[in-house]
């Protein structure tokens, strides 16, 4: 991978992470008018489907996402992933000025935490292996060892919703919120195979032809469907500025040990205690 293409890969994480950031306050306006509408999100309520400044927001989301989509195409997982915290920034500060609550000096300094922590991580990441088909990428992800993260993942999601979330998702931000990262980590790994696959066919090698490709086309709306249904909740039930870093924390924590896992990077014991040192400054 060229310094270039990953260049163009940070660059559009960058992006993805403004319109991600922004979007976390123009859907949390959207759920406030929605609510006094009609019955709530965060009680199983969807009266947002009808509200535009909701949509407004997802429209940000969407955006953003997509340019997150690419980035994956360019810049390696562990790369990608803690620019994240870039949204953070956005959605804290737009918070105070738009939803009217108040970022106050901790909350400022884990905002600067984060960023310091992400920049750790990515300043040490190691090189991506050179990935040239769709189903190297999905031969990678049948490995005994992701496949076991993957069932471990869906089994938890599954638990959380049917047993946790009915009697404590309205109380605990980490209910709703560990639902959407865990699918989050899993729909990470199903983009960058994607992201790979419309590269190489816009390159002249059509990736399309494969079943492998529809697969993560599959994994990636499940995966997505189910971020935004709970992310929603949790917007609705909690403060934008508790969510966004929550939300930021658990899911790239859980995404970089996925790609850990999936991509198995040969890392110097130097790269693992630095990453470790950002993870624990993350969080």
């Amino acid at each position: 991978m060229s310094q270039r293409e990953q260049l163009l890969g940070l660059c559009l994480a960058l992006s993805s992470s403004i319109f991600i950031g922004a979007s976390f306050i123009v859907k949390k306006r959207g759920l406030r008018i929605a609510a006094a509408q009609g019955l709530r999100a965060g009680a199983g309520g969807f009266s947002y489907l009808k509200e535009p400044v909701w949509w407004a927001g997802m429209m940000s989301m969407v955006i953003g996402e997509a340019a997150n989509f690419a980035a994956y195409a360019f810049a390696p997982a562990i790369l990608v992933t803690p620019l994240g915290a870039l949204s953070i920034i956005v959605s804290a500060v737009l918070a105070h000025i738009v939803l009217q609550e108040k970022l106050n000096m901790f909350g400022s300094l884990g905002c600067l935490l984060c960023i310091t922590g992400s920049l750790t991580i990515v300043l040490h990441a190691p090189p991506e292996r050179q990935l040239d088909s769709v189903i190297e990428v999905f031969q990678l992800a049948m490995q005994p060892a992701f496949l076991g993260y993957a069932v471990f993942s869906v089994c938890i999601i599954i638990f959380l919703i049917l047993f946790v979330a009915p009697q404590h998702g309205t109380t605990n931000i980490f209910v709703y919120l560990g639902i959407c990262s865990l699918a989050g980590s899993l729909s990470v790994m199903s983009c960058k195979a994607l992201g790979i696959a419309l590269k190489l066919t816009f390159q002249g090698d059509n990736q399309l032809l494969f079943g492998e490709t529809y697969v993560c086309i599959s994994v990636v709306v499940v995966c997505v469907m189910t971020q935004m249904n709970y992310l929603n909740k949790a917007l609705d039930l909690f403060n934008t500025a508790i969510v966004s870093p929550v939300y930021y924390v658990m899911f790239t924590l859980l995404t970089i040990l996925a790609s850990i896992i999936m991509f198995r990077d040969v890392q110097s014991l130097e790269q693992v205690l630095t990453e470790g040192c950002g993870f624990v400054t993350i969080v």
